[in-house]
């Protein structure tokens, strides 16, 4: 009796540890359980949800639009109170035609420091004509002084004279130096004008760009989600406003790492769709996925523990769906869904060297 006992307990520990060994071999689908369907419901419809935030912060005035409208590029979902920007904007044009002046003024003290130069050269000759007579009357009484002919004074008085006119010309050219100098300073100070009105024109371009995006307009044709925003409410740059919702979707779903090795791109899927009555529709595997799910998550899983358990990883698989669907056009992102493809014996490995490798 203890025999048959011991035998029958090896056999039931004997049968246990078979059936664990086939339900892993199961789970993993390892030969000889790989199937030529490879099916996931681990998939969802998805499209390009674009949310909808102000890049300035006031007071909504207008929300022209209401929930689940559908709205065309362009066109107005909301309006913040503009009356400070419009302000800004002529603040801007004003300080724009100040520096613009400025640099006006600029060109006229040039054309007026041309001038000085021109009076100063002439004075200059005039003083050098003067010098000229003064020196031919000195050397006249010079000569008629050795003759006796003139009295010390005069002849004192002409050499004051002469002094006074080669004093003259060095003043004129003194002059002409100065005013080239001054107009020096003004073509200097000009760069400084012109970059003033260069910064002018900035200020009022950034003040037409915060006037204009106080309309919050569609960035293309959509659907618009359910607006969470109220007339007369406060609202911060960045405050998601409600969603537009564009028309194209398409399939992510995420395999199991073991149902891989033989899914290619282009390979032809079907999926079912729970909203839809598990409707069935066609599409093709578009690309893959450049790492599991999980290198994606916020939070990393570490496996670098002692109570590790290996656990087989999700790789998400982008499936496009075929056109000529009337179905089609119902599918909305965040809809759930069944993929399945069919991968016959093919045992090649074309589809994990993707994973590392994505196509495009």
């Amino acid at each position: 009796m203890k025999k048959l006992l011991t035998n029958l307990a090896s056999a039931i520990a004997v049968a246990m540890g078979v059936g664990g060994v086939t339900l892993v071999l199961y789970a993993w689908d390892l030969p000889p359980f790989q199937s030529e369907v490879q099916v996931t419901d681990n998939a969802y419809v998805r499209g390009s949800v674009t949310l909808i935030s102000p890049q300035l912060s006031g007071y909504i005035v207008d929300v022209p639009v209401k929930d689940y409208e559908t709205v065309k590029e362009g066109q107005v979902l909301a309006r913040l109170d503009d009356r400070i920007f419009r302000q800004k904007v002529d603040q801007a044009k004003a300080t724009l035609a100040a520096q613009e002046a400025e640099l006006a003024n600029s060109l006229q003290q040039e054309r007026a420091g041309q001038a000085k130069i021109g009076a100063g050269k002439a004075a200059v000759d005039s003083a050098e004509s003067a010098l000229r007579r003064a020196n031919e009357n000195w050397n006249r009484v010079e000569r008629l002084a050795g003759k006796g002919v003139v009295s010390e004074s005069e002849r004192e008085q002409s050499r004051a004279t002469l002094d006074q006119a080669e004093a003259a010309v060095s003043q004129a050219k003194a002059q002409v130096e100065v005013a080239n100098q001054d107009l020096q300073s003004i073509i200097v100070g000009r760069d400084a004008l012109r970059a003033a009105v260069a910064g002018a024109k900035a200020a009022l371009e950034l003040a037409e760009i915060d006037l204009t995006n106080t309309r919050i307009t569609a960035p293309r044709d959509g659907v618009v989600g359910e607006v969470g925003v109220k007339l007369g409410q406060y609202v911060s740059a960045g405050t998601q406003l409600m969603a537009v919702v564009p028309e194209g979707t398409w399939i992510i779903a995420n395999f199991k790492e073991t149902q891989l090795s033989r899914i290619r791109t282009g390979q032809a899927v079907t999926f079912t769709v729970d909203a839809l009555d598990n409707v069935q529709l066609h599409g093709h595997v578009e690309r893959f996925s450049p790492a599991a799910g999980s290198e994606f998550s916020v939070i990393k899983p570490d496996n670098a523990t002692g109570n590790f358990t290996k656990v087989a990883q999700r790789v998400p698989v982008r499936i496009a769906i075929d056109p000529g669907q009337q179905q089609a056009k119902y599918l909305a992102p965040g809809l759930s869904v069944v993929v399945r493809t069919v991968v016959g014996g093919a045992t090649d490995t074309a589809a994990a060297g993707t994973v590392a490798q994505p196509q495009g």
